[in-house]
């Protein structure tokens, strides 16, 4: 089984191109409608990694699409066409991209939306306060009379810093455990994945492990190859108490991945809901009309066997009580917190 840095398998949220020359030139075919249609389902149907586990019958895609392309369409219609036919994969790491227009999958902005009723102001009034501290991009304070720090990092495109996490753990260092707060975190940079990664005890264990679509058929992938942790903590001591990390269906991409890693460790916990998936990597290339598209082409599978780009499951299911938030209370945060303090990971609704 192949080995392989964290740092080179996790995808940026930002689009990647094919490391292949061809893939930046538009393809030598006709860019008739009807053409172009074809090229992308092809693509799609050749390279893309989670037919199974999203339950798409491409074929039957095909056959609801098709139909609506012809020759004399104009480029505003063909464009919705492949969106809508793009759309069906429900894959946050798919993407239409003209000059006049760009397709973004609906699922990630429906998730982040319409689930979980999370509230910021909530916890910048009664967890963060209004006299929190920020190092770099995390927020944080200490909850609990100082007994539990909160840290708060909303988006993994924004830097973060070794220097800035010896800071923040040396500042909670007397506190019982941390609270790492990054629901509605819809991804961004491996390298804030590694760096968050490397505060725990980490000596190159297993995180996870990567498999590439390898030919035509949906089931062609290449050798399962593992993702390995740092070779040490950035810490002079790696943390080792416990850390709750919280997750809803807002975090996406890098924060599914960095939930994946959280198995790797013993004190480290996830409370929340299901991430929002996209544990696959994006890739994609150019449409003889010169459009440029991608969706995911490799698949990652848990320590625990699990294909999770449906999601990423918590290991304590808390939902946001509405009645408790409505009062000033995240019961995400304080079932959290209980474990830190007292080992209880029921879920509660009150303080």
């Amino acid at each position: 089984m192949k080995k392989i840095n964290i740092f080179l398998m996790i995808c940026l949220t930002a689009f990647v191109f094919p490391s292949c020359e061809r893939a930046m030139m538009k393809p030598d075919e006709s860019d008739d409608p009807v053409n172009v249609f074809e090229y992308l389902w092809n693509r799609v149907d050749q390279l893309y990694t989670f037919f199974d586990v999203k339950g798409v019958d491409w074929d039957s895609v095909h056959a609801v699409y098709r139909p609506m392309v012809y020759d004399e369409m104009s480029d505003d219609s063909l464009f919705s066409v492949c969106a809508a036919m793009l759309n069906t994969l429900r894959d946050g790491h798919t993407n239409l991209i003209s000059d006049f227009d760009i397709m973004r999958s609906d699922t990630i902005s429906y998730w982040m939306s319409e689930y979980n009723c999370f509230d910021e102001n909530v916890v910048l009034q009664h967890y963060l306060t209004l006299n929190y501290h920020q190092t770099g991009a995390i927020k944080h304070n200490a909850i609990r009379g100082g007994k539990v720090a909160y840290l708060r990092y909303p988006s993994f495109s924004s830097k973060i810093t070794e220097d800035d996490l010896k800071y923040i753990m040396d500042r909670y260092k007397d506190c019982d455990g941390i609270i790492l707060d990054v629901r509605q975190n819809g991804g961004g940079s491996s390298v804030n994945v590694t760096r968050l990664v490397s505060l725990f005890d980490c000596h190159e264990q297993p995180l996870y492990t990567v498999q590439h679509k390898a030919g035509p058929d949906y089931n062609d992938f290449t050798p399962p190859a593992t993702c390995y942790a740092p070779s040490s903590s950035c810490l002079d001591e790696p943390y080792t108490k416990p850390v709750a990390v919280l997750i809803d269906r807002g975090s996406f991409s890098a924060t599914s991945y960095f939930s994946l890693c959280t198995q790797a460790f013993d004190n480290v916990k996830l409370f929340g809901d299901y991430t929002g998936g996209g544990t696959g990597l994006p890739n994609g290339g150019l449409l003889p009309n010169g459009w440029f598209y991608r969706f995911s082409c490799s698949r990652s599978i848990a320590l625990d066997g699990g294909n999770y780009e449906n999601g990423v499951p918590p290991d304590v299911r808390v939902l946001l009580d509405p009645n408790a938030v409505a009062s000033g209370v995240d019961n995400i945060i304080e079932t959290a917190a209980n474990w830190i303090q007292f080992g209880s990971d029921q879920p509660i609704a009150k303080r």
